[in-house]
């Protein structure tokens, strides 16, 4: 089975990215082997260093995972019209890891759903020579789909139907990239 990290991109108090990414990782557990890679305990350092700088631990400790993985589900909240941070960051201390690998991204937000986030994280990606997959679950006002006794999302919101047709997409990327990265090596 192909290996999904799925990036929680929030690390602000009260985020909602746990439960979406806890929701995206139950969804994916039937298609891929999931590693839930939450920002707010990787403890990756807002500060990128110089060249010839020492990687930190915690940067050193990340990398395998992402490096092992097969595929990428980043969820993002829309904040100020982007996306976190903290997630800039991670994307920043890495490299290699992300090449040839294709990318889903789910975002929410207030009436847009975070799309404005999402066309700037495929922007990102592709300098990153990776490959953001067409289809994308948006959350737009979320925290209307509670259910009366606080589950998330109500079964009448669609999510799952929007996360299965991303998640099969995910699917087909992250085998055919395998394979040409398996057939020959990437290069940029």
């Amino acid at each position: 089975m192909m290996r999904l990290a799925v990036i929680i991109g929030s690390t602000r108090r009260g985020r909602f990215g746990p439960t979406v990414a806890h929701w995206l990782a139950h969804q994916a557990a039937k298609q891929f082997d999931v590693d839930l890679v939450d920002l707010a305990t990787a403890g990756l350092p807002a500060t990128l260093p110089d060249t010839d700088d020492e990687v930190p631990r915690s940067v050193e400790l990340l990398a395998p995972r992402l490096a092992a993985a097969d595929a990428f589900a980043v969820v993002t909240p829309e904040i100020n019209s982007s996306f976190p941070a903290a997630l800039k960051t991670a994307l920043d201390w890495y490299y290699e890891e992300w090449h040839a690998k294709p990318v889903a991204i789910i975002s929410y937000g207030r009436e847009g759903g975070g799309c404005l986030a999402t066309a700037q994280l495929r922007q990102i990606f592709t300098e990153l020579q990776a490959v953001t997959i067409r289809n994308t679950v948006t959350l737009p006002c979320y925290w209307e789909q509670f259910t009366a006794d606080g589950g998330w999302p109500k079964p009448s919101a669609g999510y799952e139907a929007e996360a299965k047709v991303m998640l099969d997409q995910l699917v087909w990327w992250a085998a055919a990239l395998q394979d040409a990265r398996t057939r020959r090596p990437y290069r940029p």
